[in-house]
């Protein structure tokens, strides 16, 4: 199980992903802002739950009202009421997140090169993958009729890309 490590959960995770996107591109974008909306609200949640539970201890000051986490519930309750909104700045993020992977799958590929050949063939999908990334920063509504379809397919390719180099490069 030592084998199965963070890099087969992130193929994983991206081919997943890349999938819902290409599948259900409109749908899948609602409820990514959606869930990250309840993403916030369940922390906002115990902590004031937390405050108004808490043990009163006489000669204790009282905490202060956690402002924090009024605050995580009421952003939180803004993205699932309001997910339209967000799906442009979200655009940005995956475009930043996509630049970031391919940039990672580059770094890797270079370091394993000190201890393994690594085939030039195998820095053309890290490649494309970073320049989709940007692609979709500096174009993320005008550039293709869906975005997120691209940005899905990326994740695909990722996804794959990633899992063959880690089969290859693990056995060493």
């Amino acid at each position: 199980m030592k084998g199965l490590n963070g890099s087969v959960l992130r193929c994983i995770f991206a081919i997943v992903l890349g999938l819902v996107l290409v599948l259900w591109p409109e749908a899948a974008v609602t409820y990514l802002v959606i869930t990250i909306g309840i993403c916030f609200i369940i922390p906002g949640l115990f902590s004031l739950l937390n405050y108004f539970t808490r043990e009163k201890v006489e000669g204790e000051p009282s905490p202060m009202f956690p402002i924090d986490g009024a605050g995580s519930i009421l952003f939180g309750a803004w993205l699932v009421l309001m997910p339209q909104f967000f799906v442009s700045i979200l655009m940005y993020i995956l475009g930043a997140l996509l630049v970031i992977a391919g940039a990672q799958q580059l770094i890797s590929l270079v370091s394993a090169r000190k201890w393994s050949r690594v085939p030039y063939g195998f820095y053309i999908l890290p490649s494309l993958i970073l320049i989709t990334g940007v692609m979709i920063l500096a174009y993320p509504f005008g550039a293709a009729a869906n975005t997120f379809v691209i940005f899905g397919v990326a994740c695909l390719v990722y996804g794959i890309s990633e899992l063959i180099n880690w089969y290859k490069f693990s056995k060493r």
